[in-house]
């Protein structure tokens, strides 16, 4: 069939809540998406007590990268935990949104991306009447760091094929390699949740992360190796499809969705933003394009434009 472009931006038909606890934090919360003109991004709106402030949500937001991407100010008023939820806008191909939210951190809910998928599926999706526009990867773009790297690459389509490797033999070795569009975002990733290491735990308190962490919202390895959850694994490699989905959470923060292919080995929250502003920062490495015409049986045909108002290269 080959690579089927979105021509128009999307926004929600309705209104729809979430209410949950953060992983970190401990403390609960509740999240609204509301619907949202053309040329809007997608916004958060912070609303707790006395405190309001908006954060948009672009790589340029991003405060901090440990253990979760974190909009904003670690010391004073940010959102964290925003990448399950950005990759859910990213793979169901939401481009504009408002998301008010009255605590400092996204629900993890049962640390996959499915309560978001519900609550999209429950709001509807409404497309508009102004052009979407894309970043499409023109030359190979990468960064490294010891063992680890990231890299763009040019290529027909949205795709991620992301590697991790692990000394635990529970995770060992994984690879997932796909391209996405929102029926592959619904069945092979949007159910991958988060993981982590019994033996981690006490550290993680101690730092003052992790406090709203279960077997309800995490897929935990004991001191044995061995997955300790009741049911075991979603997918034989969740860990690697988990990742992927955090990195499509990361680069959802582009400011607009991007045309090529995205791998990486050993990477993380930190590597994918860098790898991200790496893209961003070299102009001769993407364009900005929309569709143009489309005729029956052949794949639309793009041209270069100026980049949206919100996108974090015009900032």
């Amino acid at each position: 069939m080959g690579f089927v472009l979105q021509d128009y931006q999307t926004t929600l038909k309705s209104r729809a809540t979430l209410t949950g606890t953060g992983v970190h934090s401990g403390k609960p919360v509740t999240v609204n998406f509301l619907p949202a003109d053309a040329d809007t991004g997608v916004l958060f709106h912070l609303s707790n007590g006395s405190e309001s402030r908006e954060f948009r949500a672009l790589v340029a937001e991003v405060g901090a990268t440990d253990l979760c991407t974190m909009l904003g100010d670690p010391a004073g008023e940010h959102i964290a935990t925003v990448e399950h939820l950005m990759a859910t806008l990213f793979g169901l191909g939401i481009d504009n949104i408002v998301i008010e939210i009255d605590g400092h951190e996204v629900p993890i809910l049962d640390g996959s991306a499915v309560a978001f998928v519900e609550a999209i599926d429950q709001a509807g999706i409404e497309t508009l009447a102004v052009k979407r526009r894309y970043i499409r990867v023109v030359k190979p773009v990468r960064i490294e760091n010891g063992a680890s790297w990231a890299e763009f690459r040019p290529y027909s389509g949205t795709r991620f094929e992301v590697e991790i490797d692990f000394e635990s033999p529970a995770i060992g070795r994984q690879l997932f390699a796909s391209d996405i569009n929102p029926d592959i975002f619904r069945q092979d990733v949007a159910r991958a949740r988060t993981f982590g290491f019994m033996k981690d735990v006490e550290r993680l308190w101690a730092a003052g992360y992790a406090l709203g962490s279960s077997l309800e919202n995490s897929l935990v390895i004991g001191d044995d190796n061995r997955v300790i959850n009741m049911g075991g694994l979603r997918y034989p490699n969740e860990f690697a499809r988990h990742k992927t989905m955090d990195a499509m959470g990361d680069l959802a923060l582009a400011g607009a969705r991007f045309i090529g292919c995205f791998r990486s080995y050993r990477g993380g929250h930190r590597m994918n933003a860098a790898a991200l502003r790496r893209l961003l920062s070299d102009r001769s490495a993407f364009e900005v394009v929309e569709t143009t015409r489309r005729e029956r049986g052949r794949t639309a045909e793009m041209s270069a434009v100026t980049g949206p108002v919100f996108a974090p290269w015009v900032i």
